[in-house]
């Protein structure tokens, strides 16, 4: 979904791209396919940087791979396009630790990550840029659009599939229905790509010399 909707999005020769928690790089490859100036990705994963640059390598694009914990490696950095497929699967708080999980198990309400994403991403995001990110409906869709809305960003749907619980989730339906994170008889989910971008700022309108007002400007400065 997230590489789709990459692949549809308008981006100017001249775009920055980053691409969090990227995993083996594809929504990184596929922003290098689309024509950005300069894509980076990061990943707290080791192996997934020398993924990136082995996937970046064979696709024949320029992909910078970096490790660390999100925004920490581009500290003071804005991007045009920025891409996150977090982590977001609930996880009970006395679940045995596995090697590997937490590329997929994001606290107790699966929030433990988009949550730090969303509030740094002002910071990072270009004036004129835009965010997508991928989140799953059981995690709570209003709560990430009232997050975005809060921290000054402009939230959308850009795309939506409903379908059965993927096999870790439905592995914890008794724990997602306990906590409330589950409704229904129906034992299923949407997966979300959200956009994000800042508000247009708006203009003094100016009638018989008396001015009606500015709405607040939220854009950072280029």
């Amino acid at each position: 979904m997230l590489v789709d909707a990459v692949r549809r999005a308008t981006l100017s020769p001249r775009a920055h791209a980053l691409d969090l928690c990227s995993g083996s790089g594809a929504v990184a490859i596929a922003a290098a396919l689309r024509g950005a100036r300069s894509v980076t990705a990061v990943d707290v994963h080791r192996r997934s940087t020398w993924a990136v640059r082995m996937n970046a390598l064979l696709n024949r694009v320029r992909v910078r791979a970096l490790h660390g914990d999100l925004f920490e490696p581009v500290a003071g950095r804005r991007f045009d396009l920025i891409t996150v497929n977090p982590p977001y699967l609930p996880a009970p708080p006395d679940i045995e630790s596995r090697r590997g999980d937490h590329a997929w198990n994001a606290g107790h309400d699966g929030r433990a990550v988009i949550d730090r994403i969303i509030e740094q991403l002002p910071g990072h995001l270009a004036p004129r840029g835009r965010a997508l990110l991928v989140q799953s409906s059981v995690t709570g869709t209003r709560e990430t659009l009232d997050r975005l809305a809060d921290a000054g960003l402009e939230p959308t749907i850009v795309e939506r599939r409903r379908g059965p619980l993927g096999k870790l989730m439905a592995g914890r339906v008794d724990y997602l229905i306990s906590e409330g994170l589950l409704r229904g008889p129906r034992l299923e989910e949407e997966v979300l790509v959200i956009g994000a971008q800042y508000a247009p700022i708006r203009r003094t309108r100016r009638t018989r010399g008396r001015s009606f007002g500015r709405g607040a400007l939220t854009r950072p400065s280029a």
